[in-house]
């Protein structure tokens, strides 16, 4: 866009797995006409003579050759259809028309409304009780949020979030953690190619008041709250944020099951150290929702045992692009405490430490040169240092502020689970009650 408001003729190009999302996208923008070619996928890895042979050959979405696709975008001169600036619609009805039941759970799964799982209909007497969750209004407008960069943010209002509630069974005592997580603007169906997923944590009183599960299978589907709290983010995510269509608005390759529901409490009670949202600021009487981005890492053992640390050593070295979030049964966490760590801190800083690969694994991986290494040429530290490494040198990953803690478990067995997990915001809960 840039360049063609400079009067600089171009043509995007992509790889033909990207052709409904790049088509989508410049509908969105209001330029379903603007010019686009495409080579195979993939371009990773591939040699300068296989990637030479994709320009020269066909452009697998046109079936013409690559070539004249690309001259002709660029020298064809502008039409009024071109030129012709098209709307595009950016709302949805506030209520559809009546239906069987059977019939509007189909409607609703083949709109991308929901998780392909059956949903509870958002009927107006179910939002009406959802919305008694909340002291706010229910026009009042919570937050934007959109799928990737590339895309326009929706803007979405507390009724819009209860709707999404309701479908995922939520109860309205739980609706202002829901509407934290809204607030947030963090999306819990990003669309990138990686796969990724969410996960929120939940904090403070609030935890006990609606019956979160701390315990045996804190993390699994043992509690109403934690199953349909996460749920209501996913859907409101998907739904709230322009649609999430694979292969339109949604591309990751492989998917993840998380984005299905992926929330859980800290065991505060019983655990050796602060909890995570006291770290982050708040005070312990308050609640609070933080949520982390990653779900594709996940590592998992027994300890602290005897080599716990060359173990660890290990497995850090392994979460290079996406930060660890460690979670750690009370057990656990008590026998680290026994060890000499006695905050998390602390042992964040072991882990900050002991996290190291030589800096030419590092700069192998592939987001690690995307996002990073034009920071680390832009002299941004640490990752200038980083760059300026010798290729066999052992180099810090992850600085302490990168990593977290978060215990939670039935104290049936010494377990820990390391996910990738970027901490993107805190949130408090009581400001939506």
């Amino acid at each position: 866009m840039a360049l063609e408001e400079a009067g600089v003729p171009s043509v995007a190009v992509h790889t033909h797995v990207f052709a409904r999302l790049a088509k989508a996208t410049a509908q969105a923008n209001g330029i379903p006409r603007t010019r686009q070619a495409f080579v195979p996928q993939p371009v990773v890895d591939k040699t300068p003579a296989e990637l030479r042979r994709y320009i020269e050959g066909t452009d697998p979405v046109s079936k013409r050759p690559f070539m004249r696709e690309l001259i002709e975008g660029l020298s064809r001169p502008l039409d009024d259809e071109d030129l012709k600036d098209l709307p595009y619609e950016r709302s949805t009805p506030r209520l559809i028309d009546p239906d069987t039941e059977e019939n509007l759970q189909i409607l609703f799964r083949h709109n991308f409304w929901t998780d392909q799982l059956p949903i509870i209909l958002p009927t107006d007497e179910r939002v009406a009780a959802m919305l008694a969750g909340t002291s706010h209004k229910p026009d009042e407008v919570v937050g934007r949020m959109r799928p990737a960069n590339f895309r326009e943010f929706w803007e979405y209002t507390v009724e819009k979030v209860a709707v999404n509630a309701v479908m995922a069974g939520a109860q309205p005592d739980y609706f202002p953690v829901i509407l934290a997580l809204a607030a947030s603007g963090v999306t819990a169906r990003s669309s990138s190619t990686t796969s990724m997923a969410n996960l929120s944590v939940v904090n403070g009183p609030i935890r006990n008041e609606i019956g979160m599960n701390t315990g045996i299978g804190a993390l699994g589907p043992y509690s109403h709250a934690n199953a349909t709290i996460g749920r209501a983010y996913a859907l409101l995510s998907q739904n709230l944020q322009g649609g999430s269509v694979p292969g339109e608005s949604y591309m990751g390759s492989m998917g993840n099951w998380y984005g299905y529901t992926a929330c859980f409490a800290e065991a505060e009670e019983r655990s050796p150290w602060q909890p995570l949202h006291v770290q982050k600021g708040m005070k312990p009487d308050d609640s609070a929702v933080t949520i982390f981005f990653g779900g594709w890492h996940t590592n998992s053992g027994f300890g602290p045992r005897k080599t716990w640390s060359e173990q660890w050593r290990r497995i850090l070295a392994t979460f290079n692009y996406t930060p660890p979030l460690i979670v750690l049964d009370p057990i656990t966490a008590r026998g680290f405490a026994a060890l000499g760590f006695d905050s998390k801190e602390k042992l964040i800083e072991w882990c900050a430490e002991n996290a190291r690969l030589s800096a030419r694994d590092y700069w192998d991986e592939q987001w690690i040169q995307t996002l990073y290494r034009p920071l680390g040429v832009a002299g941004v530290e640490p990752f200038a240092s980083r760059l300026k490494a010798k290729p066999d040198e052992l180099i810090r990953i992850f600085e302490p502020s990168d990593i977290n803690i978060v215990v939670a478990g039935g104290e049936t067995q010494g377990a820990w689970k390391i996910f990738g997990g970027r901490l993107t915001k805190t949130v408090s809960v009581n400001a939506w009650r």
